[in-house]
């Protein structure tokens, strides 16, 4: 039954608890914490899974398999062994080969992105104001009528921006904007969300929650904005996420205008309550070491005992 459990466990992982968290607003006020919590959850989906495998695995190595088997444990329980074994090796691969696909085909596709952002790069135009504040290295300027602003993260980052937005936007502004792509590239948010969409895809859509993805999406905004405001002011990041709003270009993994009035809204929110923080910390150490053990501590023992005798 231990399979089953664990079935069931990696099943609510995927969909309905990450479908009710997405509609929470509260993760808005710790959003470092927030992520935490949902790499908890993707995390424990996994592991569930995988312990439904070992648990069916345990169940075929230690006792006798054909009609023993059915008649020992019953149609019912047998039936969902079965499609607990078939759902697990349906993930694990799907969650590797999509993995595999999506950093080989992310990464093929920034390096692309990197040497064109390199080949168009202009600074001719620059007022001496814009080329002090775009000394730092990385840093590329596209001509266009569109008000851009995001970045290309690896090894070789890079930070791009439209001589569009640096016309419209002051001095405070244009630092807020790439403050807040700088935290990006530190914080290599790219890779927390490599991971989100590789999990997405390896679960069956039936199960899998879309709102997740776009959560957790949210919340490394949110992060950068956090470390944006620090770094150039609260107002001066606002006021650029409301001229950039809907101007970024839907393809890019990270734009600045991406949610920008949810965003706006968060800035100019009462700071978070005291204590937050830490109980998103201690939910997220729950979600994942709490039904696990409860479920793999039996387990354990009694494969320990089984194959004992």
């Amino acid at each position: 039954m231990t399979a089953v459990w664990f079935a069931a466990l990696a099943l609510l992982l995927a969909g309905p608890v990450p479908a009710l968290l997405a509609r929470a607003r509260w993760t808005w006020q710790v959003p470092r914490a927030a992520l935490v919590l949902w790499q908890a959850i993707a995390l424990g989906a996994v592991l569930a899974t995988l312990g439904a495998g070992l648990a069916s695995l345990s169940l075929l190595v230690t006792e006798e398999p054909g009609f023993p088997f059915l008649e020992r444990h019953g149609p019912v329980q047998t039936t969902l062994i079965g499609l607990g074994s078939a759902l697990v090796a349906v993930v694990t691969v799907r969650f590797w080969v999509v993995a595999t696909f999506v950093g080989v085909r992310t990464r093929r596709r920034r390096n692309r992105h990197r040497d064109l952002v390199d080949l168009l790069h202009r600074n001719e135009s620059l007022s001496q104001v814009n080329a002090a504040l775009l000394s730092g290295t990385g840093v590329r300027v596209l001509a266009g009528p569109g008000r851009v602003a995001y970045c290309v993260p690896g090894v070789r980052s890079r930070v791009v921006v439209s001589d569009a937005m640096l016309a419209s936007l002051t001095p405070e502004e244009v630092r807020a904007v790439l403050a807040h792509e700088r935290a990006h590239l530190r914080a290599r948010h790219d890779l927390v969300l490599e991971g989100f969409t590789a999990l997405h895809a390896a679960f069956p859509r039936v199960v899998s929650s879309q709102a997740a993805l776009d959560s957790v999406r949210l919340l490394v905004e949110m992060l950068a904005d956090d470390a944006a405001r620090r770094r150039a002011g609260t107002q001066p990041l606002a006021r650029a996420l409301v001229a950039l709003a809907g101007s970024g270009d839907p393809g890019q993994e990270m734009p600045v205008g991406s949610a920008a009035l949810a965003r706006v809204r968060r800035l100019a929110a009462r700071p978070p309550r005291r204590g937050l923080s830490a109980l998103t910390y201690a939910a997220a150490a729950v979600v994942l070491g709490g039904p696990t053990l409860a479920i793999a501590v039996p387990w354990l023992q009694a494969s320990y005992r089984a194959l004992a005798h």
